[in-house]
C-alpha cells in the first residue's frame, strides 16, 4: 500500500495496476483463471453461443460448396459483396492486437502490459476469420493454390499485377509473424502453467509448448533478442498489411476508389475498428474475471483516446473524399459522392456511417464518458457497425453505379450472406472464450516485471 500511496504522489492519473500485489499475488490471480477458479456461468454461455454460430457457419460453407456463390447476392455490376466487405472488416480489427503489442513495447509504453496477450489472439483469431472470405469468394476454394507461385509443368503463375495476389502475400505474412510473436510472448507463461499443474495431462501439454524453458539467464536473453526481433518486423507490418488491402480498391479506375488517401485512412481506421473490439472484448472481461486491478481504467482511458485520435483521422479521410469528388471537377466522382453516396439508394447507410464513425466518437473528448464503462461499451459497439457500414458503403456504391448507366444494379446480401458473416462472429467468440479458458490472457512474467520498476520508482521517490 505504501508503494501504491508513493506512486500515485508522483502521478495523480489512475494506475496500470492496482495496489497490494506482489509476484505471487499477480500469478495466483492470472494462473487460477485457468487452472484452478471456476469459470463464470457467462462463460459457458457465450462458448455455446460461439458454437452454435460456429454450425451455422460450417452448414452456410456446405451449402455454397453445393450450390455455388450464387446463393449470395453478387451480381453484375457488384461481383464484390459482403465477402469483400467482411474481409476488409475482420482484417482491420486484427490491427489492433499487434499495434498494441508490437508498436507500444518499441515505445516503452507499460500500460500495453495487461491487454496485450489478448489483443494479440483476436488478431489472430480475426485474421483467420478474415482469411475465409477470399477463399470461399473464389467459388472452388480447394484450387487457392493456383494464386501461390508455385513450379508447375504448365509454367502458369499469378498475375502479379493483381491487387488480390499482393494480398495473399501480405495476409499470409501477417498471419505468420502475429502467430510466431504470440507464440513467443507465450512462452514464460507457459513454463509457468506447466509448473503449477496438477493433472498429468495439463502438465504435459504446458510442457510441451513451454520448449524446456527453466527462467534462466541464457533463456531470458535469447527471448528479449528474439521478442524484440519480431516486434520489429510486426510494425511495419501494421501499415503495410491494410495498406496493401486498400489497394485493392485504390488501383481502380472505378469512381470513389481512385484516390490516394486511401492506404492511410484505411491504416486509421484499422486502428480504429481495433481498439474497438479490444475494448468491446476487455470491459466485459474484467468484470467476470474481477481484473479490475490488472485491467485498470488507466488502460481503459488510453484506448478510449487511441480511439478519438484515430477517429478523427478516419472523420477527416471521409471530408477528404468528398473534398476530391468536389475539386477534382470530374464528373464520374462528383455524381458517385454527391447523386449516388449522399442522397441515392445507399444514402441511409452512408449517414448511418457518419453518425457511428464521425460524430459518436465526439463524446470520447469527455472524460466523464470515458469512464463510464457502459456508455463507453456501446460507444465501441456503433463503431465497429459503423466500420462495417462503411466497407459496405465504398463496395457497394461504387461498384452499383459506375461509367454505364446500361450495367447500373441495385445489391443487396442475401441470407446466406448474413449466415456466412454471423457464423464467422460465432468461429471468433469460440475460439476466443476457448483461448481465455485454456491460456493466460494476461501476460504474468510482464505483470511482475511492471512491479518491480513500481517499487524501484517508489523508492527512488522516497529516498
Amino acid at each position: 500500500m505504501a508503494v501504491a500511496r508513493n506512486l500515485a504522489s508522483i502521478d495523480p492519473q489512475p494506475p496500470i495496476l492496482g495496489p497490494g500485489h506482489d509476484y505471487g499475488t499477480l500469478t495466483d490471480k492470472v494462473s487460477e483463471i485457468v487452472d484452478v477458479k471456476p469459470h463464470p456461468r457467462v462463460w459457458f454461455f457465450f462458448a455455446a453461443l460461439g458454437a452454435l454460430l460456429l454450425l451455422v457457419f460450417l452448414n452456410s460453407v456446405g451449402y455454397l460448396l453445393a450450390k455455388g456463390t450464387g446463393i449470395w447476392g453478387i451480381n453484375v455490376p457488384v461481383a464484390w459483396g459482403w465477402a469483400i466487405i467482411n474481409f476488409v472488416w475482420w482484417i482491420g480489427i486484427g490491427h489492433a492486437g499487434t499495434l498494441i503489442s508490437a508498436i507500444l513495447l518499441l515505445l516503452n509504453q507499460n500500460w500495453r502490459t495487461s491487454i496485450n496477450r489478448f489483443a494479440e489472439a483476436m488478431t489472430l483469431f480475426a485474421v483467420a476469420c478474415a482469411g475465409m472470405f477470399p477463399l470461399l469468394h473464389m467459388g472452388r476454394p480447394w484450387l487457392f493454390y493456383f494464386i501461390l507461385p508455385y513450379p508447375n509443368t504448365m509454367a502458369l503463375w499469378p498475375q502479379f499485377r493483381s491487387p488480390l495476389v499482393w494480398d495473399v502475400f501480405a495476409i499470409s505474412t501477417y498471419a505468420t509473424v502475429s502467430l510466431l510473436f504470440w507464440y513467443t510472448g507465450l512462452v514464460p507463461d507457459l513454463a509457468t502453467m506447466r509448473d503449477r499443474a496438477k493433472n498429468r495431462i495439463a502438465k504435459v501439454i504446458f510442457g510441451l509448448f513451454s520448449l524446456g524453458w527453466r527462467g534462466s539467464a541464457v533463456h531470458w536473453h535469447r527471448y528479449e533478442t528474439a521478442y524484440l526481433l519480431l516486434a520489429g518486423i510486426s510494425t511495419p507490418l501494421v501499415v503495410s498489411v491494410h495498406s496493401v488491402v486498400s489497394f485493392d480498391f485504390s488501383v481502380g479506375i472505378i469512381p470513389g476508389w481512385h484516390t490516394t488517401i486511401f492506404p492511410p485512412y484505411f491504416v486509421a481506421g484499422a486502428v480504429y475498428a481495433g481498439f474497438a473490439m479490444v475494448l468491446t472484448l476487455a470491459i466485459p472481461l474484467r468484470k467476470w474475471y474481477h481484473l479490475e486491478d490488472l485491467i485498470t481504467m488507466k488502460h481503459i482511458d488510453n484506448m478510449a483516446k487511441v480511439m478519438l485520435v484515430t477517429g478523427l483521422v478516419v472523420f477527416y479521410g471521409y471530408l477528404t473524399e468528398v473534398f476530391f469528388a468536389w475539386y477534382s471537377a470530374n464528373t464520374f466522382e462528383k455524381y458517385m459522392m454527391f447523386e449516388n453516396r449522399m442522397t441515392g439508394y445507399y444514402a441511409p447507410a452512408y449517414w448511418a456511417l457518419i453518425f457511428c464513425n464521425g460524430l459518436m466518437p465526439q463524446f470520447l473528448w469527455f472524460k466523464r464518458v470515458r469512464f463510464n464503462l457502459p456508455f463507453l461499451f456501446f460507444i465501441c459497439m456503433v463503431v465497429s457497425v459503423g466500420m462495417w457500414l462503411e466497407r459496405y458503403v465504398i463496395v457497394v456504391t461504387s461498384l452499383s453505379q459506375d461509367f454505364l448507366p446500361s450495367s447500373w444494379g441495385i445489391y443487396h446480401g442475401t441470407i446466406w450472406d448474413i449466415a456466412t458473416f454471423v457464423g464467422t462472429i460465432g468461429l471468433f467468440t469460440f475460439l476466443f472464450f476457448m483461448f481465455v479458458r485454456y491460456v493466460p490472457m494476461i501476460a504474468m512474467f510482464e505483470l511482475k516485471m511492471l512491479l518491480y520498476d513500481q517499487k524501484h520508482k517508489a523508492k527512488a521517490h522516497a529516498k
